[in-house]
């Protein structure tokens, strides 16, 4: 691993979301029906904007090789067809948290720092260069593990939830170490310079600041 990588890899370490207070009571099995509930409903609206952030950077994308791979991140949240897709599989776990799809697709509900959250990550996406909208889905490095982690709490601690709705995390497991392992090699195949690499640290560091904005507003709603 070259200095630049580890210099990636030390800001989720230090300031991803699996540290927030409201993900570490998720996992011990503190969060009520309400709570867990109140982040399922805000959290989908950060899903769906998933494939639009992709499709901005799909569009910066020089070659149809780079395109190609980025279309895939697309397809795994649309699907490639009706009731397929991250955001129908999310939709299930609302359903099977309680939660009634309509409710979901309507938008009701969402807390304004959430929607501050997902607006700031959609223009870091629109309004920056590649490289830097690549860097901060960097996330994704320890998205795997984290999914793992959730699985277990979720069939550990909150057996309400029927266990088909689990089925966004086990996908995002494999889905999640592709998807960082290939936004790696772009970032340190572009970042040539100081001011590149800064950049790239600067928009990853942003991306978690608000994944952890995006929690404290849940926390401070339902808590």
């Amino acid at each position: 691993m070259n200095g630049f990588e580890a210099e990636l890899r030390a800001v989720p370490e230090k300031r991803y979301h699996h540290l927030h207070p409201f993900n570490q009571r998720m996992h011990a099995g503190e969060l009520t029906r309400d709570e867990l509930r109140g982040w399922i409903l805000n959290r989908f609206h950060y899903q769906r904007h998933i494939p639009v952030k992709d499709a901005l950077i799909l569009a910066k994308l020089a070659t149809p090789e780079l395109r190609r791979t980025w279309l895939r991140r697309i397809q795994d949240h649309d699907g490639t067809t009706d009731g397929e897709g991250g955001i129908e599989r999310w939709l299930r776990l609302g359903e099977a948290a309680g939660l009634e799809r309509s409710l979901l697709l309507s938008g009701e509900g969402v807390l304004p720092g959430v929607r501050l959250a997902v607006d700031g990550y959609v223009n870091l996406c629109r309004n920056g260069s590649a490289l830097e909208a690549v860097a901060a889905s960097l996330t994704e490095l320890f998205a795997p593990d984290l999914m793992r982690t959730r699985i277990a709490a979720f069939e550990r601690h909150y057996p309400w939830i029927a266990p088909e709705g689990l089925r966004y995390f086990q996908v995002r497991v494999g889905q999640g170490r592709q998807d960082s392992g290939e936004a790696l090699a772009l970032v340190l195949g572009w970042a040539t310079t100081r001011a590149d690499r800064d950049r790239a640290v600067a928009a990853l560091t942003y991306k978690c600041d608000l994944l952890w904005a995006l929690l404290d507003a849940v926390d401070g709603a339902y808590r």
